[in-house]
């Protein structure tokens, strides 16, 4: 099958932040024998054999807007200013979409990269991943997208179970709702934590903005101190002022995760309140054996069994008491454990994803 995947991502190396799980993706998709797989996504590393249909002018365009903090955020921090930007884009991704007429499908992540498809009679299967959910409540996008799937073929795919009531309602009629989960490298699972330390390292790995951080700051207040340190680690995406009490170091990368942060941390939390698919830090800690705690939003309620395999929280006491309960040695060991084997049973590896991105292939091209 000849298959064109889309995104607006791509890590430009080995230690940029930015959606590193599409190039993790591109290189599983690209070992499927049955796949012969093209780009149209910024420049980045890729597996022998997959071409970039971008032009070089093409390609610099992405690069300023990636460095501009990539669509999304701009989205996010500029509203309707941002309305020159997104046409620009839809008009690039146009042009780049017709020039791949001969591929056999169209793999586009972000439900709203699909809408440059109208008038392109391909089948279609669409990665949801969190915020383009989000969009979903601006006026006229269900329509839009509605219009663009047309009679095509489509699957639409969210990477968790819990947006795909929504997405019935909404696009039933039209595709066929699976969710399809990413994986995880398996250098994470093979991770050992170490318990030995004195300290306990509590992370945080996110893009800094208001709504990603919760309320972190004003429920850790006298929480974390020298015996238990908070460190957050991340993009400063918004100005946020933290407190004494907080480490913060700045954007990371998988590798340094993997290998300096993740083996000495004693957990992960996240308090977002932003709008999420399915964290993938998240499945990576837990890969890893490390407990996370989490609000308890449905994106986190999706993948953690609260009081198995994490902690999910919504006061100030909640929270407290999951930082306490798993200082304990023994009870962080084995909420850790719990956590792995959930994500070998439940999530795979990006081996397992990317079958199950073949197999919605195979529904639609017929």
């Amino acid at each position: 099958m000849r298959v064109l995947l889309a995104s607006t991502s791509y890590p430009r190396g080995p230690d940029d932040w930015k959606v590193p799980f599409i190039k993790n993706l591109v290189y599983a998709l690209a070992a499927a024998e049955s796949v012969d797989l093209r780009l149209c996504a910024p420049l980045g590393d890729v597996p022998d054999g997959v071409s970039n249909i971008l032009t070089a002018r093409e390609l610099e365009w992405f690069h300023r807007m990636l460095a501009a903090g990539g669509i999304a955020h701009l989205l996010r921090s500029q509203g309707w200013k941002a309305s020159g930007t997104v046409l620009r884009l839809l008009g690039l991704q146009r042009r780049a979409y017709r020039r791949a007429a001969d591929a056999d499908l169209f793999h586009v992540n972000w439900l709203q990269n699909s809408i440059p498809l109208w008038g392109i009679d391909k089948p279609a299967v669409i990665s949801v991943l969190g915020t383009d959910f989000a969009l979903l409540d601006r006026p006229g996008m269900v329509t839009l997208l509605r219009v663009t799937l047309g009679r095509r073929r489509a699957v639409i795919a969210p990477n968790a179970g819990w947006m795909v009531r929504r997405l019935e309602a909404l696009f039933g009629d039209r595709a066929e709702i699976r969710a399809i989960p990413f994986g995880v490298d398996p250098p994470w699972f093979e991770i050992r934590r170490d318990h030995a330390g004195e300290r306990r390292k509590w992370l945080v790995v996110l893009r800094v903005t208001a709504k990603k951080m919760g309320q972190l700051f004003p429920w850790g207040e006298g929480l974390f101190d020298k015996d238990d340190e908070l460190h957050v680690l991340g993009p400063m995406q918004e100005k946020v002022d933290m407190p004494s009490w907080v480490c913060f170091h700045g954007a990371t990368h998988p590798r340094e995760l993997r290998e300096k942060w993740f083996p000495e941390a004693a957990g992960l939390i996240t308090l977002s309140q932003h709008d999420e698919g399915r964290p993938q830090v998240i499945l990576e800690a837990m890969a890893s054996a490390m407990p996370v705690i989490a609000s308890d939003q449905p994106a986190h309620r999706d993948v953690i069994r609260h009081g198995e395999t994490g902690w999910l929280v919504s006061s100030q006491k909640e929270f407290h008491e999951a930082v306490t309960w798993l200082k304990k040695k023994d009870n962080n060991i084995l909420m850790g454990m719990r956590a792995r084997a959930w994500v070998l049973e439940n999530i795979g590896t990006w081996s397992d994803c990317a079958a199950r991105y073949v197999d919605a292939y195979r529904t639609v091209v017929r």
